[in-house]
């Protein structure tokens, strides 16, 4: 069997996370058209489609967004593994770990603000997982989403963004005017999309008293949240989104929110801090500014 295309399939891959093919051009540093480029040759080499191009954007298909559930869990993977055996020059860098979430959604667009303030300071984002323990002898901070405060040995944590999520969907789908005081017996006949599992809208349906039998919600499951944003932005059904996480969103209309009733309130996006002693010593000034800066974007954006 011929290999994989991996250039073709990490293009994909950045498509899918970033939401469009401009922005993925963006975070692999080329052009957009190689991004097409790229996408259209995986599409050929697998002998179907990935994205559904009858609207002026092209979005993911049912078969685009299963590939690229795959591949973000074996991308993240990868990239994990080859941060943990490179050898890294420690003295003038300062690594932070990120949930995929806050990375592309607040994190990331925000970078060049801080890069153009603080050029001497030289950053490294890598991934940080869901679940997992992070490694503070190669991490200086991590963005990490949590249901309470984190705690631990080797590390101190901050609440940064809450996790409060509200109904949200595409205007594609429903009007600013219809989507105003929908109910949830309405709202129970269009397709409801769900972040790993459908814990959440059961809450929600529960909170606004119209509690759900037991039994699987329908609608398809997102075991990522930058997934799932992209399956409301495309039209695809109504999301329980973080607040935090979609506001340009919710500011620019590309989203709007059916309803003020909240939910998640119990977690957080936290910015968990170091205590390895061992690092102290030149990264202490850095990540001081950091956080700084970071704390003072919050405020203002």
């Amino acid at each position: 069997m011929t290999l994989s295309p991996l250039n073709a399939l990490r293009a994909f891959d950045a498509v899918a996370r970033s939401g469009s093919f401009r922005a993925a051009a963006e975070l692999l540093f080329v052009t957009q058209p190689a991004i097409s480029h790229q996408v259209k040759h995986l599409e050929e080499w697998l002998g179907a489609p990935l994205f559904d191009r009858s609207g002026r954007v092209p979005i993911l298909n049912q078969r685009g967004e299963a590939l690229s559930r795959e591949l973000a869990f074996a991308f993240d993977r990868i990239d994990s593994a080859c941060d943990r055996m490179r050898p890294q020059k420690r003295d003038n860098t300062l690594v932070i770990a990120a949930i995929p979430s806050i990375a592309t959604c607040w994190l990331i667009p925000r970078l060049p603000r801080f890069r153009k303030q603080y050029p001497e300071i030289s950053l490294r984002i890598v991934y940080a997982h869901h679940g997992d323990d992070i490694d503070f002898s190669d991490v200086d901070l991590a963005f990490v989403f949590s249901k309470g405060e984190p705690s631990g040995q080797d590390f101190t944590a901050k609440l940064f963004l809450s996790g409060k999520s509200v109904p949200v969907c595409s205007p594609s789908l429903l009007s600013s005017e219809r989507a105003q005081g929908i109910g949830a017996a309405e709202l129970l006949g269009l397709d409801l999309l769900h972040d790993t599992d459908d814990s959440g809208w059961k809450t929600w349906l529960a909170k606004v008293g119209h509690p759900v039998s037991e039994g699987q919600l329908p609608g398809p499951i997102f075991e990522d949240f930058n997934l799932l944003r992209i399956g409301a932005l495309s039209g695809q059904g109504i999301a329980l989104c973080s607040v935090a996480m979609i506001e340009p969103d919710l500011v620019d209309g590309r989203l709007i929110k059916l309803s003020d009733v909240t939910v998640l309130e119990e977690f957080g996006y936290y910015l968990v801090i170091s205590g390895v002693p061992a690092r102290r010593q030149y990264v202490m000034r850095m990540r001081e500014t950091f956080l700084k800066w970071l704390f003072e974007e919050r405020t203002f954006s």
